[in-house]
């Protein structure tokens, strides 16, 4: 498993490459890693739907879903089209597990990437995906929550989150 990097490391910040089609296998590689990361992360704190490479040290662009038993790789998502109404919501992050954000997030757009066969996928998507797609995009392009903070009482310890 890898070490999930923790808010303050300078690192979070870096922009993470495209992958090209002949480092699918790395990327897939990289998906491996991720999974482990996150389960052991579910398992230890009860929460997490997804993350992006960069959060364990990897600057590429994939992002790695998992909630309810059910697994999506994206790799180099785009989001386009996005939705003039926004959504507040208080957002955690595994690279500050203590830690909620409140942000405006689109309610909708439209995502497309590469799956694991190297295929154009193009989709709708809204609401809790929408929310989720556009925090992990955020971390590819070295965008963390903190810096979406609605205004400066938009954060809470997770300890609190029943005052919210």
């Amino acid at each position: 498993m890898k070490k999930i990097l923790l808010l303050g490391d300078p690192e979070l910040y870096r922009i993470s490459e495209p992958v090209k089609k002949e480092g699918l296998s790395d990327a897939l590689e990289v998906v491996k890693e991720l999974h482990e990361t996150i389960t052991n992360f579910q398992s230890e704190y009860g929460w997490g739907r997804a993350i992006a490479a960069p959060q364990i040290g990897i600057f590429k662009r994939v992002v790695y879903m998992f909630k309810e038993n059910m697994l999506r790789i994206f790799i180099n998502p785009v989001l386009s089209e996005k939705s003039d109404r926004k959504i507040e919501v208080w957002d955690n992050c595994m690279s500050f597990p203590d830690l909620l954000v409140k942000v405006k997030r689109h309610k909708s757009c439209k995502l497309t990437y590469r799956d694991n066969n190297w295929v154009e996928q193009t989709e709708f998507i809204e609401g809790d995906m929408a929310e989720l797609l556009q925090h992990e995009v955020d971390h590819l392009d070295g965008i963390l929550a903190v810096s979406r903070a609605v205004d400066g009482r938009s954060f809470a310890l997770s300890s609190e989150k029943n005052k919210l």
